[in-house]
This record gives structure tokens, C-alpha cells and sequence, in this order.
């Protein structure tokens, strides 16, 4: 390892990976810290995304990628009642269950290839911080600590972003807007293979949800998060998760256990310092509805190794000059999106189970012209202007 590089990026996530490969492709000296042993292992997420998503930064999708296909999904009410979301217009071509061990590798390799380099095993474990001006990193590599400076340092260090707040920035996610989950891979289990299953309800999750994502004809990611607020002794993520196993997979095998917290809650107010950005889940930029952060993370990943590139041209790597990165991103779809669903959530977990069931039967076997919490909100509010008439606080979002 070098003691200076032109980005140091801290974490070798989808957003770390995106940004150093966008750095070297773009004649950068770029380098990868990642703390733990290997990378995409273990996995904190139900490895959901998009196609047209994912399409955003790959002309061709590998095939090892890809764990399932995904044509519809399906929702379950308090009550038991269910309905399908068939997107007419996406047709069957909803997305994908990734499988995240072939994905993140391969996002780190193509990194490489561009020029990058990826320390594993390897952590920041202080900033290097001189006149309020992040300068690099302490970095603990093969049993030694050396200084790496960088012109700029991009965190991407997850939902704890240690890093940033070794730089002074306070990540710390408040415990009702915090998502404890916990995560089965499981197989030999009776699915719909193509079916994403969401149950909501007080009961089975509360002020969360419990979701299914295939991972093949018989096996899938089997996982629940529920509100920070509402984890309590017998009463924790796993406990709920075991309980709905036990009645519905009691033959299922379990290959693995993962267990994380996922943040519901807005962004950090701002995303840039003198010589830092912040991207993904370290930037708080999880779905406050879904929990979901792959695109997320590889969108601002990728935007925070575009404005770095700029900056470093123009030997200008202070806050104001980063600011256009935290600019764009809210600017963004994926920005408005995120404002629009947090509003949303912070209404929808209020809800009782009878009002859950009573918005949920109206739309049963709905068919949307498009796949996406603003057409599901949109046809609610139409189907369900008593009941939803706390909405209108966020009806903006759906002119």
C-alpha cells in the first residue's frame, strides 16, 4: 500500500467499488479499504434491484449475477388477504435477486482492472484531519498502522460510518428510525419463484415488514426488519422471523444467518467536508420505506468519483467545491424519491393493522402502470381519500 493516493475510498461495497473504478478509469490513483476478510460477505441485504436500475451503469448484465428473476410481487395484509402488483408496462421485466458474493467481487474487479487498487482485512481506524481539512486516513494493514493521504477520501463505509465521524461528522441514526433485521438464507421451502412476498402488519412486524426474495426454485432470502423502537426481549427481529419460519417453512433448511440494522430515516444534513464525501448507506441514503440501498449506494458512489475527478483537476477540493455532489443527488430522481418515501413511512408506521387491511384489500389484484411506491401511493389516495387523508401532507410528490 502507498502513503498517498488522489481518492482513498474507504469501504468496498457496490459504492466503493463504483467510485474507485470511475476514478481510475479516469486516470486517478484510487485505493479500496475494506475491513472485512472478503469482499460481499456477509450480506445485509435482501439483494434486490431493479433492471432498469441496474441498467444505468452495465450494458450487459452477467448471468452469474443473477440469483432469481423477478416478474411480480405480492403483498400480505394483517388479515391474511393478498394481492399482486403486476406492472403492465414493465412487463416481466421487474428485476432481479442479485447474489451479492458474484455481484460486489465483480464490481471490485473491474475496479482493479481500471487501475484501482483494494486492500482486504484492512481498516481506517482515525481520519487524518489538519485544519478542518480531511486529509487521508490511519490506515491498519497486516498488523501496522501507516498514514495514507489523499487528495480526496470517499466513505463508504456502510450504515456505522466510523469514518465519519472520525472526521467529526455525527452518522448516528436514531433508534426509531433505525430497522433491526435479521436474514435466513434458506432452501427446500415451498415459493412462488418469481414472486417478491412483502407481509405487513403489527403482529408479524411491527413498523416493518417481513420479505421473501427467491434465490431459486426452492430457496430464498427469508428476512424481517423491525422499528428500533419495538426490539424488546423475546420481542426482537429474530424472535418475529423464527416465529413466521416455524409456521410457514417448518421443513425449510437454513444455510445462513445474517443479522444488521438498516437506517429509515433522512439523509445526513450535509453529504461533503473539506476534502471528504459520503455516499450509500454511510450517507444514511437507504430507502426509508424499503430499506433497499444497492442502487443508491452505486449512484452516489459513481457521482462522488465524477465531482472528485473535477475537483482534483481543478486543485479545488474544499466543501463548496463538493458541494455539487451533494447537490445533484438531491436533485436527483433518487433524491426526490427519497424525501417523498421517508414523508410516506413516517405516516404509513403509524397506521393500525385494521387501517392496513382496509388500504390493502381496496387494491387487491391492482394493476399499475408502472412498479413503484409513488403508483401504489397514487392509486391509494384515489381508492382511499378517507383513510389516507393524513396524505395530504405529501400529495406534492404525486402532482
Amino acid at each position: 500500500m502507498k502513503s498517498e493516493y488522489d481518492i482513498l475510498i474507504i469501504g468496498g461495497g457496490p459504492g466503493g467499488a463504483l467510485a474507485a473504478k470511475t476514478a481510475a478509469e479516469a486516470g486517478l490513483s484510487a485505493c479500496i479499504v475494506e475491513k472485512r476478510p472478503a469482499i460481499g460477505v456477509p450480506v445485509r441485504c435482501a439483494e434486490g434491484i431493479g433492471e432498469d436500475l441496474i441498467g444505468e451503469f452495465f450494458d450487459e448484465v452477467d448471468p452469474k449475477w443473477i440469483s432469481a428473476k423477478i416478474e411480480r410481487a405480492k403483498l400480505i395484509a394483517p388479515d391474511g388477504s393478498s394481492f399482486y402488483l403486476d406492472p403492465a408496462m414493465a412487463g416481466n421485466e421487474v428485476g432481479y435477486v442479485l447474489d451479492r458474493k458474484f455481484f460486489d467481487r465483480d464490481l471490485i474487479w473491474q475496479a482493479v482492472d481500471a487501475g484501482a487498487e483494494c486492500y482486504v482485512r484492512t481498516r481506517a481506524v482515525d481520519a487524518i484531519v489538519e485544519d478542518g481539512v480531511v486529509k487521508g486516513a490511519i490506515i491498519e494493514y497486516a498488523g501496522k498502522q501507516q498514514e495514507v493521504r489523499a487528495k480526496i477520501v470517499i466513505a463508504a463505509d456502510g450504515v456505522e460510518s466510523k469514518f465519519s465521524r472520525y472526521c467529526g461528522i455525527d452518522t448516528t441514526v436514531p433508534l426509531r428510525e433505525l430497522e433491526t433485521c435479521a436474514q435466513y438464507l434458506m432452501t427446500d421451502i415451498d415459493i412462488e419463484p418469481g414472486v417478491t412476498v412483502f407481509y405487513v402488519g403489527r403482529d408479524v412486524a411491527p413498523e416493518g415488514y417481513i420479505w421473501i426474495f427467491p434465490k431459486g426454485e426452492r430457496s430464498a432470502n427469508v428476512g424481517i426488519g423491525i422499528s428500533g423502537t419495538q426490539s424488546k426481549d423475546g420481542k426482537r427481529a429474530k424472535d418475529y422471523l423464527d416465529k413466521y419460519v416455524q409456521e410457514n417453512f417448518p421443513e425449510g433448511k437454513t444455510i445462513e444467518l445474517i443479522i444488521g440494522g438498516v437506517s429509515v430515516c433522512q439523509p445526513l444534513e450535509c453529504t461533503v467536508g473539506d476534502g471528504l464525501i459520503i455516499v450509500g448507506d454511510a450517507a444514511r441514503l437507504s430507502d426509508p420505506i424499503t430499506g433497499g440501498g444497492i442502487y443508491n449506494a452505486m449512484y452516489t458512489g459513481k457521482l462522488a468519483a465524477e465531482v472528485a475527478v473535477e475537483c482534483i483537476g481543478k486543485e479545488d477540493c474544499s466543501k463548496k467545491a463538493l458541494m455539487i455532489y451533494d447537490e445533484t443527488w438531491r436533485g436527483s430522481r433518487m433524491g426526490k424519491a427519497l424525501d417523498r418515501n421517508y414523508q410516506i413511512k413516517e405516516i404509513f408506521v403509524k397506521l393500525e393493522d385494521k387501517q392496513l387491511n382496509a388500504i390493502l384489500n381496496s387494491v387487491n389484484n391492482l394493476a399499475m402502470k408502472e412498479f413503484s411506491t409513488l403508483s401504489l401511493i397514487k392509486e391509494l389516495i384515489k381508492l382511499n381519500p378517507k383513510i389516507l387523508k393524513d396524505l395530504a401532507g405529501v400529495k406534492k410528490y404525486f402532482d
